[in-house]
């Protein structure tokens, strides 16, 4: 990974002690690496050990505070809030597979409703904490008619994984409006980028099919309309978000949405990867599988370039192009390390005789 670039303000990160939930995850393990860039005293709230996570593979592991525990356990933010002095948090720990959610809602539900109102309760109870960034998501707005979804359009999810994020929204809405906390909340697009393993996400996804010389497989009729978000753009956005909550109190308690602002099919991405790949000869194996998914989706991101002057660095050809190169290093060393392997089991057979 390298520094995003973009937000760097060493007099407002340099030794602040920062809190992310969901560090193993897509975003978090690019904006905790932003963070550590501008000199940040990171904090790693860490469920489950993933030796396949980016956090992990790229080193950054070593170089923050691990705190270990589930987003639900308020009595566990409570003393990492307490003990680190925790100044900034950002709350990205969430399930945020729909097929996930579909065949277990009580686990989304638990993680993502209640693991918000028990990390909001846990910073109400902290004297340090001073921004709050609350991960929400388009999902929140649910299916409507009129698109693009501005901030002021009403949450309204209906199916188990945009409900847990609408919820979730107005829960974190709700501890803003009564407690005065001090948060934002976040909005974006469906996120890709490097150190993504979740192959059942189209880009990942799409990408592994194409260096395997396979079709790729799209479990929908490829209609549906998304707005795709380059992660490096997103870790940057978190990151001047957080500043500017330190700079202007005007900007704290409101919700931006963060975008490219673009309409395209699963049918048309799986193609721009392809043609990006210089794979045209694969043609999608479209499947009609997926359901309870939202079939248009597409963010207005005006807010966040009027009130934060905000823009994203990368285009979708040009983001997807760095997608596309961080898998193809990422599949090659695999097969390095498996040839590796396989020489070291040949050398020590041989020795036995």
């Amino acid at each position: 990974m390298e520094d995003l670039g973009i937000g760097v303000n060493s007099a407002f990160w340099g030794d602040r002690a920062v809190l992310v939930t969901g560090c193993t995850g897509l975003l978090g393990s690019w904006l905790t690496q932003a963070l550590i860039d501008r000199g940040a005293l990171v904090v790693g709230l860490i469920r489950d050990w993933l030796p396949e996570s980016e956090l992990l593979r790229s080193g950054i592991l070593s170089q923050i505070r691990i705190a270990r525990g589930e987003v639900q356990q308020q009595e566990t933010l409570e003393r990492v809030l307490g003990e680190y002095e925790v100044e900034t948090v950002f709350h990205l720990a969430a399930q945020t597979i729909v097929g996930v959610a579909n065949r277990n809602p009580i686990s989304t539900l638990e993680s993502n409703i209640r693991g918000t109102w028990s990390l909001l309760e846990a910073c109400r109870r902290s004297p340090c904490v001073n921004q709050i960034v609350i991960a929400s998501s388009d999902k929140a707005y649910g299916a409507q008619e009129d698109l693009p979804y501005c901030e002021t359009a009403p949450l309204q999810g209906r199916h188990p994984y945009d409900v847990s994020k609408s919820c979730a929204d107005l829960v974190a809405q709700s501890y803003r409006e009564t407690y005065r906390l001090p948060l934002c909340i976040t909005r974006c697009g469906n996120l890709y980028g490097g150190g993504d393993l979740n192959w059942n996400r189209l880009v990942p996804g799409t990408i592994r099919s194409a260096l395997k010389g396979q079709r790729p497989v799209i479990r929908s009729d490829g209609s549906n309309i998304r707005d795709y978000f380059y992660v490096e753009d997103a870790a940057s956005a978190y990151i001047l978000l957080a500043e500017r909550m330190g700079s202007d109190p005007d900007v704290i308690g409101e919700a931006f949405n963060f975008s490219n602002e673009l309409q395209v099919s699963v049918l048309e991405l799986t193609r721009l990867i392809l043609g990006l790949m210089g794979r045209n000869d694969l043609s999608p194996d479209v499947r009609s599988e997926a359901r309870n998914e939202i079939p248009r989706q597409y963010l207005d991101a005006s807010k966040a370039r009027r009130t934060l002057g905000w823009r994203p660095r990368y285009s979708l050809d040009s983001g997807l192009n760095r997608t596309i190169a961080w898998y193809s290093t990422f599949f090659q060393k695999e097969v390095e390390d498996t040839g590796d392997r396989r020489r070291s089991h040949k050398t020590v057979a041989a020795s036995l005789g």
